[in-house]
């Protein structure tokens, strides 16, 4: 068989290897051997996975990674550095996994499923000039990430580098890594951080999954009142349900000091709650305790629990007490369960079917604040994916979030509701008062956070809207699939189209904006095959739209700005008139 002809392509290489090698193995190689293994398969594979690298080749203590983004590169080294630190927090400074990390971006041969060229001589190189646990870059890659990372860089100039003919200018990124990427964030906050895992179904009945994930999900927000605490968001520790990761693998994806985990099983009007406090780095059990209750003694269960975590860990902090005065939601236990089975059908983006639970509790318990609160977004989000928006929809959603305000204008959800009624109502200026109102109440609620984002965005001040994204996912380190529709949204609004298509990539493609969002995107960079095949998917979704119709459709509660920007891509790329 012939064997294939070499290929050449450009590429971002990144080229890592461990500090002092030799002398770790040296001193003990079955540790070090293991060590290396384990660094490899918990923090650098699925770290480059996720930035869609490609491991082409490794020697020994070291490897080469190829990715097709310089801008990916850079953001998988840095986020392979505060792994590493994280995993080295608890070892002996001699005995410590570090890394030399150096990028380049140049042209290479591929032959064989190997890389070969100046671009991998160059990035090796570099590697071996950074100092340990630092990330230097050459000038092209440097010129391909300006403006597109949050990083400080310094320059080093023009460097010899060994075998190389002609000096290359190279940059150095500077500051704490760790400090840099969500999953770096609650490690290193001065605040305890602490995530709460989904509490497991051990009932029979599969179908009460949304009663344990319920209480999960009331523990988080009691937690959340918290000031002197810094708790990760449900969307962040729910991915971890049924899985039956470690604690050390769960500290060093979310970046958290403490975990707390439990059981629910529910017979007839009898519950039994299982919690304890574990500390990950240790990975010594805090605090733990079982209840017995019966189902409408719930709510006394919920402040139980937040108060006992809360208490430990400001004890431990020498904090304040974690006695709080706080209303009780509901005091009847079905409207808690429809507001419960209401609220997982929202994060699975069924409101209508929603609403009809939050109306359900509301007829139970009329006083219910937070049902009222649920249903007004439950309302405002049927009317924004309804075809024929019926104006009767947010009209009722108005009058839900005012009622919830009545019964108690402190609470978050309560303007978050009036701020999602009032942003669609074209009343931008009360949406932005409602939303700072909701994050000065719940600092730590992701949710809250991105939605005032976007109230950011539709009144054209996306640099601030980027900002406020940015603190709320550095907090999550796996954000809800729509806060990156936002953030893409926010991305194409500041003409940083690739960034936008990126993160439009993480928003489900049936999801029938995505498709016109990128087609638009595609559009603005001139890659009209791409534009024109996104826009055919946007059609199959949404036939007969028309840019005369594109406003009416989507964005009535926009900026003209806004509205003219997405148009102008989506005309470029075919849409008809």
């Amino acid at each position: 068989m012939a064997k294939a002809p070499a290929q050449r392509r450009l590429a971002a290489i990144l080229a890592a290897d461990v500090v002092g090698y030799s002398r770790l193995m040296a001193a003990d190689e079955a540790g070090t051997l293991a060590a290396v293994k384990s660094r490899r398969r918990e923090v650098v594979d699925p770290l480059v996975a996720r930035h869609q690298g490609r491991i082409f080749k490794t020697i020994g203590d070291g490897l080469l990674v190829e990715f097709a983004s310089a801008v990916n590169a850079v953001e998988c080294a840095v986020d392979l550095q505060g792994g590493m630190a994280t995993t080295n927090r608890n070892r002996p400074e001699d005995h410590q996994i570090v890394l030399r990390i150096g990028i380049n971006l140049g042209d290479i041969v591929a032959e064989d499923g190997d890389l070969y060229g100046d671009g991998v001589n160059v990035a090796a190189r570099l590697e071996g000039i950074a100092e340990p646990g630092g990330i230097t870059l050459s000038q092209a890659v440097f010129a391909q990430i300006q403006g597109k990372t949050r990083f400080d860089y310094d320059d080093l100039g023009e460097q010899h580098l060994k075998n190389l003919p002609a000096p290359v200018r190279v940059y150095r990124i500077s500051g704490e890594y760790g400090n840099s990427r969500p999953e770096a964030m609650a490690a290193t906050s001065s605040k305890p951080s602490i995530a709460v895992l989904p509490f497991n179904n051990l009932g029979e009945d599969k179908e009460q999954e949304y009663l344990s994930d319920g209480i999960t999900e009331d523990v988080i927000t009691e937690l959340s009142r918290y000031r002197s605490l810094l708790v990760i968001a449900r969307s962040s520790s729910f991915q971890f349900r049924g899985q039956s990761a470690d604690v050390a693998t769960i500290r060093q994806r979310l970046g958290v000091r403490y975990l707390v985990e439990g059981s629910l099983r529910k017979l007839g009007a009898q519950i039994r709650v299982s919690a304890q406090l574990i500390d990950s780095e240790t990975e010594g059990t805090l605090w733990a305790d079982r209840y017995d209750r019966r189902v409408d003694e719930i709510f006394d269960l919920q402040d139980q629990l937040a108060s006992a975590i809360a208490a430990t860990l400001e004890g431990r902090i020498v904090v304040r007490g974690a006695e709080r005065a706080r209303k009780k939601p509901t005091r009847e236990w079905d409207a808690y369960d429809h507001f419960l089975q209401g609220r997982d059908l929202m994060h699975r983006y069924r409101s209508t079917e929603a609403e009809t639970h939050f109306a359900r509790a509301i007829a139970i318990d009329p006083g219910y604040l937070h049902a009222y609160a649920w249903r007004s977004m439950a309302l405002t989000s049927s009317y924004v994916i309804e075809s024929d928006r019926d104006p009767k929809l947010l009209a009722s959603a108005l009058a839900a979030a005012q009622h919830a305000l009545s019964l108690d204008d402190q609470d978050a959800w309560g303007h978050q509701a009036m701020g999602y009624a009032c942003l669609w109502l074209g009343r931008l200026d009360e949406a932005g008062t409602h939303y700072d109102r909701a994050v000065a109440l719940n600092p730590n609620d992701i949710d809250i956070a991105c939605d005032r984002a976007n109230w950011l965005l539709c009144a054209d001040r996306g640099e601030e809207a980027l900002r406020a994204l940015d603190s709320a996912m550095r907090r999550d380190p796996f954000p809800p699939v729509w806060a990156w529709e936002i953030r893409g949204s926010v991305l194409y609004h500041l003409e940083r189209y690739e960034e936008a298509l990126a993160a439009f990539r993480h928003v489900d493609a049936d999801y029938y904006w995505m498709p016109a969002f990128m087609a638009a995107s595609y559009a603005q960079l001139g890659r009209m095959e791409e534009a024109r095949g996104a826009l055919d998917d946007f059609l199959k979704l949404k036939p007969g739209t028309t840019v005369k119709t594109i406003d009416r459709c989507f964005f009535l509660y926009a900026s003209v700005n806004w509205v003219g920007h997405i148009v102008a891509g989506l005309r470029k790329a075919g849409l008809p008139e």
